[in-house]
């Protein structure tokens, strides 16, 4: 029964590779069998949820890179695995009317399932290196999903998304190394107890590059850039699943540094916790400035990361008191999953009508659409935490693991007592950003006449959703519901079944979600959220009828601070490298015989042959040993590419050299684990 476990992760891989070749010869075949393989998926995952013997079980196959991959069964990970599946499962429903018109879908639809197959084998990991490997996987093939589209903002969108996640990754890698030198494992259960007798400051060093690698696939500050740009270039279904889905890989890597080797730690607790207030302020005030309705629910995002990133803080710094912060980081993924998940598909639903997400050019797109109200207005009300919404719980739990822990700052009761207003100040910018969208499409008339909006937007009142697409929405609108009405019933009982993974508490009493201390919390928050949108969006981010975005182009890091850095040490490396090809050899064959300088000379003529074959012509030869020797000016590095770029210049070059240093990695590791 074990095996059992393999086929999550790797079922959908081969099936996307058939998917592939399907649909080069029928395509509506492709597409229903791409519905059945997700709802395979969907049943696989339910047979596991639903199995006493395959509740808690692990799986291995053994000596793959010599340490081979494992995964196991669980609360938390079967949950998220859940997650993974069903909003695949949606997923493929709405790509059959999203995807209509995209071009290249054969392409899309391999790697949207490659995607899922990876994604599944991070959550179902049982260490840290099969979460890495997977993890790895999973930011390739979702990247060539961002860049489906090829249009101009969509490959600038994939060079952020890749080289955060190459950086990232390497990052990961690093640590990995470190912590298993320092721990002599990686399994999930061992690492705490091996946590005891490590060197501290190397196992930090370790912990804080895994997390530079999963903090940015989590969106969290400073690593935040990729998402604002993504999503808007992303078609939707592949936006949902990175926001829904996705991101949340990088929020277990978070979960298992901070439940294992930093367990109750108080530094790592007060690290994430600043890391988490910034990641929820900052995503916040860019959700409220923007001008694009997927850009908004990017940096909604964002800030949603930022609440459970504070989550998982406070379950380091509560201790053995941590039981409402663990069920409330829990209960935080699953309803901002939900939520994210109905929210994209309709903003791709509005696209395909008006082919904008600019706010000015849809605005007034709901009018006398009442149920595309109703699925837009519950899942906003939801996320901004209003009571009897499964958002209000989740946040209740949050807000009061801080306000719990307040006693037990001492000296550094003033700054949490700073981070629990910044915490409501945060839901209330929520509510702002939320009304600002549902006012726009659903309040405000188009200045432009109806005729000439039926034209431009091309739209059909009675039927601008398809009816699978419907009945899927439906579904996640009637779970959110259900949660929200009875969070006692239902998200406790989640929460029960899954805090085990993170060592949470059974907490002390019942929590009362509608007593009065916690009706007026989500009040005070409520109250800041209506008071901004009033004072701030339709007095200042309103401008003769056109919402504008204040914040100047020189606040964006991307453009102002990564890509420029990044540029320097590009052209560093190049100095660099451009030094020692051109030193080296005048340091190592001076005094050297004639004859071994001439077997050099032919080799480097048969080097230089193969590349310029293998380039197309594009390769231009060395200088010889004697004419690098002669060259006065070997120095010179020339800032112009040759005209025709060339292989060199190309993406796939650099894909190769970092899939080389990747190589070498896992090399280091398969030797390290033999000799070990």
């Amino acid at each position: 029964m074990t095996r059992f476990l393999l086929f999550p992760v790797f079922f959908p891989m081969l099936a996307g590779l058939f998917a592939y070749f399907l649909g080069r010869w029928q395509e509506k075949a492709r597409d229903m069998f791409i519905l059945s393989a997700s709802a395979m998926e969907l049943l696989l995952v339910l047979v596991i949820w639903t199995n006493p013997e395959l509740a808690h079980t692990t799986a291995e196959v053994a000596g793959f890179c010599a340490m081979g991959i494992r995964f196991q069964t669980g609360g938390f990970h079967t949950l998220m695995a859940l997650l993974t599946a069903a909003g695949w499962m949606a997923g493929s429903v709405f790509c059959r009317e999203y995807m209509v018109h995209v071009k290249k879908r054969s392409r899309f639809y391999f790697f949207w399932m490659l995607t899922l197959g990876a994604t599944m084998g991070v959550f179902l990991s049982a260490d840290l290196f099969t979460a890495f490997l997977f993890f790895e996987v999973m930011s390739f093939t979702s990247f060539v999903l961002v860049i489906q589209t090829e249009e101009a903002q969509a490959l600038r969108a994939g060079e952020t998304y890749l080289a955060v996640a190459v950086i990232g990754g390497l990052a990961a890698l690093s640590g990995l190394f470190l912590l298993y030198w320092q721990l002599g494992t990686l399994d999930l259960d061992r690492m705490g107890a091996a946590a005891g007798a490590a060197d501290r400051g190397l196992l930090w060093a370790g912990a804080l590059l895994i997390l530079v690698g999963f903090g940015a696939k989590a969106g969290a500050f400073p690593l935040h850039i990729w998402l604002p740009t993504a999503h808007p270039a992303a078609p939707a279904p592949a936006s949902a699943v990175l926001s829904g889905i996705i991101i949340k890989t990088g929020i277990y890597g978070i979960l298992v540094l901070s439940t294992t080797i930093f367990l109750h730690d108080l530094s790592w607790g007060l690290l994430l916790a600043a890391i988490g207030v910034v990641t929820m302020v900052l995503g916040a005030v860019l959700a409220v400035c923007s001008v694009d309705l997927k850009r908004t629910l990017a940096c909604s995002s964002i800030s949603q990361m930022g609440f459970i990133l504070v989550g998982t803080a406070m379950q380091c710094l509560l201790g053995e008191h941590n039981a409402l912060a663990v069920d409330g980081t829990i209960l935080h993924i699953l309803n901002h999953s939900l939520i994210k998940m109905v929210l994209f598909p309709l903003a791709g639903i509005i696209h395909l009508s008006t082919h904008s997400f600019d706010l000015n050019e849809i605005r007034g797109f709901g009018r006398g659409k009442p149920m595309l109200a109703l699925f837009m207005g519950l899942p906003m009300l939801s996320l901004a935490g209003v009571p009897t919404l499964n958002g209000y719980v989740s946040k209740t739990l949050l807000h009061e693991s801080i306000v719990e822990y307040l006693p037990m700052a001492g000296s550094l009761e003033p700054w949490f007592s700073a981070l629990e207003w910044l915490f409501l100040v945060s839901g209330g910018l929520t509510l702002a950003y939320m009304l600002k969208l549902f006012v726009c499409l659903f309040v405000e008339k188009n200045p432009l006449p109806d005729r000439v909006l039926d034209r431009k937007w091309r739209r059909k009142r009675e039927h601008y959703m398809a009816l699978a697409s419907l009945a899927v929405l439906s579904a996640y609108l009637l779970v959110m519901i259900r949660l929200g009405s009875a969070p006692g019933a239902t998200m406790d009982a989640i929460a029960a079944m899954t805090r085990d993974f993170l060592h949470g508490h059974p907490p002390d009493h019942p929590v009362d979600y509608f007593s009065q201390v916690n009706l007026e919390g989500a009040g005070i928050s409520l109250a800041i959220g209506a008071a901004v949108y009033v004072l701030v969006v339709r007095t200042l981010l309103i401008r003769r009828r056109r919402y504008v975005d204040p914040i100047p182009p020189w606040l964006n890091l991307e453009d102002r601070v990564y890509r420029p850095l990044l540029d320097l040490l590009a052209k560093t490396a190049v100095v660099l490298a451009t030094l020692v090809d051109r030193i080296l050899p005048r340091l190592l064959f001076q005094g050297v015989p004639r004859w071994f300088g001439r077997g050099v000379q032919g080799w480097t003529r048969l080097r230089d042959r193969l590349a310029f074959r293998l380039t197309g012509g594009q390769f231009v030869p060395q200088p010889s040993v004697e004419q690098a020797a002669d060259d006065e000016h070997f120095a010179r590095y020339e800032d112009a590419p040759r005209s025709g770029g060339g292989f060199v210049n190309s993406l796939a070059f650099g894909l190769i050299l970092t899939g080389l240093g990747l190589a070498f990695g896992l090399l280091f590791i398969l030797l390290y684990g033999i000799h070990s």
